[in-house]
């Protein structure tokens, strides 16, 4: 026993980096897009489509994240993990070869099915090997990962666009993840039990139909589409009887997506729920922040991308020592407290931000938005893992995952919508009819603008940021609320197994 368990302890060893590798690259993917946005939609689209960009990856992988869960359950980590990397690389690939902004957009979509797998199995993946008790140490480096992706994914960004080419963005992951599958296929040695398995493909086909048109409904009311149109209503109509249709067939598959039964855990419910709304926040901060700072501050692609450091270097801090803390302790409640009242307060001083404003404030806000959210994304995994049966780990690793990505599919779709009217409705108020503004979100076109022209663009431009982070605030305080139900459940000393490192 003593030499299975330092065989499993040096196989931890090797399997971990590589671990930690694929997490990086599905959150790199994340962050890399945003200091770049601006020029691949300057080049390829208008303003409207800036969100989808985002929204296409989010929403995709959003709806295949319950399938890989399960997945793994039943097939094993490993190779549902290999899959998921081929196919993400897949369409990284074939991303940097899209020709216009239908053409990126779909492709991003097909990104998110091998994205949606990364992050996911590589957390379940842990809880199998490592007991709760001694697990928060590891999930507070995977948020130290993401941490360090949302530090290095702007700077990236930003240097790739100003000194190549906004495509190698994408090309980028191909060594990574070439990397990552390689250690994993040498290194990952699970132990699989072949069961019989019954996969919910109704379940998965309702749950898509609901996550698309809700996002469709959130995106195009008042943009694209006016709140008057029949078809946008008949999009949100059809998105209700998709989720009514979803709940009925989780009541009724042999082995659901999502279980129901997991609804009446209290721990999962507030882990999903808070998930959604860290998702909401954070897409939405880490897509329009740069933007305000290359529009209203001039900076360049790569300068935003330095100036997002402060709430990416707060978010990596406080999660790798949160996690330290849960696994000295033992308990984890108030960091989901501390973490949601602070980026509350960072949001809420986000939506006072002006023209005139010091960029040194804005470091102050930005931090202190990331301190909050670095407590709290990895430690509601691990309270709803720490909370679940050894049979729904995945499903339940998979579920917390499920609700941030949702979160982040709307939210950035719902701030992509309350922007574009705020900045339209702004603009047509103050300027004449014979002004021409450029085609496409273009910050070096918005800079060669007259004077006065300039300068009542950039106030319309702030003042629908403030209404988009003001909005964000007021959900944000929502969780606020909501973590105060959380109840610390004692963390298990064992593992999926009798022995620590096993799977």
């Amino acid at each position: 026993m003593d030499t299975a368990i330092q065989t499993d302890k040096v196989a931890l060893r090797v399997v971990f980096p590589a671990l930690l590798m694929v997490m990086l690259l599905a959150a790199l993917d994340q962050t890399i897009m945003s200091t770049a946005l601006p020029t691949i939609v300057g080049e390829l689209g208008g303003l409207e489509n800036l969100s989808w960009v985002v929204t296409a990856y989010l929403l995709s992988s959003t709806i295949v994240v319950p399938l890989y869960g399960k997945f793994g359950d039943l097939f094993g980590r490993r190779i549902v993990l290999q899959i998921a990397i081929v196919v993400f690389l897949l369409g990284s690939a074939l991303c940097g070869l899209a020709q216009n902004m239908t053409e990126l957009v779909l492709l991003r979509a097909l990104q998110g099915l091998g994205g949606g797998g990364l992050l996911v199995t590589t957390m379940a993946a842990i809880g199998d090997m490592i007991p709760p008790q001694e697990r928060g140490r590891y999930q507070g480096m995977f948020g130290g990962v993401f941490g360090l992706a949302t530090i290095i994914g702007p700077l990236l960004g930003g240097a790739i666009v100003e000194h190549l080419s906004w495509r190698w963005i994408f090309y980028i992951n191909l060594p990574l993840g070439i990397a990552s599958l390689i250690a994993i296929g040498a290194a990952f040695k699970p132990h699989v039990a072949h069961v019989k398995h019954q996969i919910d493909y109704a379940g998965a086909a309702f749950l898509a139909g609901a996550l698309i048109c809700i996002t469709l409904f959130t995106s195009q009311g008042g943009t694209i589409l006016p709140w008057s149109s029949p078809q946008l209503w008949l999009t949100l109509c059809l998105g209700v009887i998709c989720t009514v249709g979803f709940i009925y067939e989780e009541q009724h598959a042999p082995e659901p997506l999502i279980p129901l039964i997991l609804f009446s855990e209290r721990t999962f419910v507030l882990s999903s729920a808070i998930s959604f709304i860290v998702g909401f926040g954070l897409f939405g901060a880490v897509t329009f922040i740069p933007l305000y700072l290359q529009v209203v501050k001039g900076s360049s692609p790569s300068t935003a991308g330095l100036q997002m450091l402060p709430m990416m270097v707060g978010m990596m801090l406080t999660s790798i020592a949160s996690g330290r803390i849960i696994s000295k302790i033992g308990k984890y409640r108030v960091f989901p407290i501390v973490g949601m009242a602070c980026a509350s307060a960072g949001m809420l001083l986000l939506s006072r931000l002006e023209i005139a404003t010091d960029v040194h404030v804005m470091y102050g806000y930005m931090a202190l938005l990331g301190f909050g959210l670095g407590m709290v994304m990895q430690v509601l995994v691990l309270a709803a893992q720490n909370a679940a049966e050894f049979r729904h780990l995945g499903v339940v690793t998979s579920g917390v995952a499920m609700f941030r990505s949702i979160g982040g599919s709307v939210g950035v779709a719902t701030f992509g919508a309350i922007f574009s009217n705020g900045l339209h409705a702004r603009l047509t108020k103050l300027l004449t009819e014979d002004v021409q503004l450029p085609p496409t979100l273009d910050p070096v076109r918005i800079r060669q603008l007259p004077q006065a022209v300039y300068e009542t663009y950039l106030n319309a431009f702030a003042g629908s940021l403030h209404t988009v982070y003001l909005a964000a605030a007021v959900v944000i305080m929502l969780a606020f609320v909501m973590a105060w139900w959380l109840k610390d459940v004692p963390l298990r000393e064992h593992g999926a197994s009798d022995t620590p490192f096993a799977e």
